[in-house]
């Protein structure tokens, strides 16, 4: 199995598929775009309780978070208290989904009922309320040149 498969079925419990591009966003944590016009978005994930395995995160616009269609995607290996990644993005809207895949297997670990045991999270630090955030409590700004974002795992 594939490093974007296991990353597809690990999110599609909290409602996120895979992007075409997933590959390449996993191996460059930051979006394809390299226009002038894009913004640097430094997220910074905090209060992780367990200081191993990875986060996986997968960046959505509004076209794009219900749908399952992100625009960026990465991996970031968990050594501490707080982890922290770059994109490169549009300036505009967007919304993130992340999970800590503490056992890193590749896939978000459920419950026999297919609740999520490993620790989630979405931008904003919104709650998920019988399933993931949604759009208007997830979205945040991002604009050039650049944009610092943190959440906070509950």
């Amino acid at each position: 199995m594939n490093v974007s498969s296991l990353f597809a079925g690990a999110l599609s419990a909290l409602g996120i598929a895979p992007a075409v591009l997933l590959a390449a966003a996993l191996v460059y944590p930051q979006a394809a775009s390299a226009e002038e016009t894009a913004a640097k978005l430094t997220l910074t994930v905090t209060n992780i309780a367990e200081h191993k395995g990875t986060l996986m995160i997968a960046v959505f616009d509004a076209a794009g978070y219900d749908k399952d269609a992100q625009v960026a995607a990465g991996m970031v290996p968990v050594t501490g208290d707080t982890a922290t990644t770059t994109f490169e993005l549009p300036p505009g809207q967007y919304g993130i989904k992340l999970f800590h895949d503490v056992d890193g297997d590749g896939k978000m670990g459920m419950n026999p009922f297919g609740m999520p045991i490993e620790p989630f999270a979405f931008s904003n630090s919104a709650p998920a309320q019988f399933g993931p955030a949604k759009w208007d409590a997830a979205k945040f700004d991002v604009a050039a040149p650049a944009t610092s974002h943190t959440i906070k795992f509950n």
